[in-house]
């Protein structure tokens, strides 16, 4: 328990008509889940504003409210001008400020971020016996023991939970990957990292932050709070982030020679991406076992963040070569047959350009694309999507991703207004089960079939109802099959 005005005392009040010592056993900003005895917080969401659910607070025993105008039943409150940053405060409070007992990285960009965190925490396992948390669109990690989440970064009072969790646990850093919605909503309010990180910046989430500025502002909110930073200066918006920074900047590169970090000498292969990095007065080979130009980028990433953390270069590219990739990140599946089948993320007209090249640079075969995209987000992307992998496949099929509470059909629609190259070889199968199947079918000696868009990802979601659905299960399932009828007519 702890009293009120040890909770609010550093947070922006414009008006407190509360007692100081009231007693709070919990904090809450959600009325489902809300305890008597708890402080509530009222937080504008993206479909309902939470000063909407004050009065069904105080009726399941909330002891007083911040929010950010007096609500209009009679209960103890505070006013704050910002409650998602009155959260983020007082969550900080409520854990004993986690954030500030640990060594912090922050991951920011479109493509990439989830590899460089994963990156980043393998490397420091590997060059100390110190365990690792790590935050992002994957889980949640204490060391090795994952932890489910919802979110790409959590909202502030689970993550200064979750943070509080690291500490208790032994764990001396934390990888972070830190999306452009909760920098924006002020989930992160109030922490200072460490190493900021910036991979790249492609059209994403537009949807929510209207334009490329808006989104390329918010990403930029992190190099304000954080001592030092990474930046991939190969980036259109990287002088954005620099101009932010406040800390001094390293930077990394493969087009642009004055990078502090530059990756030479690259050299692609199907299995595996080999490479030098040129820094600090020293030539280190890199042999990464996940192939793509992108790989070089997530590396030179990681590197530069960990040799900031005080690790030494000769050390850190030594064990890179036992990196074996992301689940979900240019994943490859193991099929039985003569053919390959890749699962990747991608889900941006940039990410699905990168692994479409990556796989044509190596494929002996055809490249056949299989993606859709998500209900309730970007539509303009859409098209673009459908350009790109009807422009550098052999064969695109269009399917259906998480729909949301749209059509299918519809989503489907806008992609094809993409597909401009008249001669070019693509179906559209509605149903991703079915999609995936007949994609393998299509398959011959040496071709590659990449099924894009969901990576990681065990669900579809349908109007507000998520199903299970895993990709890999679905070619797992159907190669048994087609196994199993070799057999049979081998056997006739």
């Amino acid at each position: 328990m702890m009293k009120l005005n040890e909770l609010i005392e550093k947070i922006d009040k414009v008006k407190v008509e509360a007692e100081d010592s009231i007693g709070i056993i919990g904090i809450s900003y959600d009325t489902k889940k809300i305890k008597a005895g708890e402080l509530f917080v009222a937080v504008k969401g993206y479909k309902s504003d939470g000063h909407d659910y004050i009065k069904n607070a105080a009726e399941k025993g909330a002891l007083c409210v911040i929010c950010e105008r007096p609500p209009d039943i009679r209960i103890p409150y505070v006013i704050v001008k910002d409650s998602r940053k009155a959260l983020a405060d007082i969550s900080a409070v409520w854990f004993g400020y986690p954030a500030k007992k640990l060594k912090l990285v922050g991951v920011t960009g479109t493509n990439g971020k989830t590899s460089v965190t994963n990156l980043i925490k393998f490397i420091i396992e590997e060059c100390s016996d110190c365990k690792v948390g790590l935050i992002g669109t994957n889980g949640n990690f204490i060391g090795n023991r994952e932890i489910a989440t919802e979110h790409t970064t959590p909202e502030s009072y689970e993550l200064h939970k979750l943070l509080g969790e690291m500490v208790l646990e032994g764990c001396r850093y934390v990888v972070m990957e830190v999306s452009s919605h909760a920098l924006y909503l002020s989930r992160v309010h109030g922490i200072t990292y460490d190493i900021g990180v910036f991979t790249n910046l492609t059209p994403d989430h537009l949807d929510f932050h209207g334009t490329m500025e808006d989104y390329a502002y918010a990403k930029s909110i992190l190099f304000r709070n954080c001592a030092k930073a990474v930046i991939n200066i190969d980036d259109d918006c990287a002088q954005m982030m620099i101009r932010h920074a406040v800390g001094p900047v390293t930077t990394f590169a493969v087009n642009n020679c004055s990078a502090d970090l530059v990756g030479k000498d690259i050299k692609l292969q199907s299995d595996k991406t080999d490479f030098c990095v040129l820094a600090l007065g020293s030539i280190n080979r890199v042999e990464l076992m996940i192939p793509g130009i992108f790989s070089v980028y997530n590396a030179l990433a990681a590197i530069a963040a960990t040799v900031l953390l005080g690790f030494e270069i000769d050390d850190i590219t030594k064990p890179l070569q036992s990196f074996h990739g992301v689940r979900g990140r240019a994943e490859v599946l193991p099929t039985g047959y003569n053919f390959s089948v890749l699962i990747d993320y991608a889900h941006t007209p940039d990410a699905l350009e990168n692994i479409i090249r990556a796989v044509r640079g190596y494929a002996k075969g055809k490249v056949v694309t299989l993606f859709g995209c998500g209900g309730d987000r970007d539509r303009k992307k859409r098209p673009l999507m459908g350009n790109i992998a009807t422009m550098l496949s052999d064969l695109t099929i269009v399917t259906s991703d998480n729909p949301r509470t749209e059509e299918p059909k519809a989503i489907i629609d806008e992609i094809l207004t993409g597909v401009k190259r008249a001669c070019a070889a693509y179906e559209v199968i509605e149903n991703r089960r079915e999609a995936i199947c007949r994609a393998i079918d299509r398959l011959m000696e040496n071709d590659v079939l990449i099924i894009a868009g969901k990576g990681h990802e065990t669900y579809q979601i349908f109007g507000n109802k998520k199903i299970h659905f895993d990709d890999r299960e679905v070619v797992a399932d159907y190669l048994k099959q087609m196994h199993l009828k070799s057999g049979e007519e081998e056997k006739i």
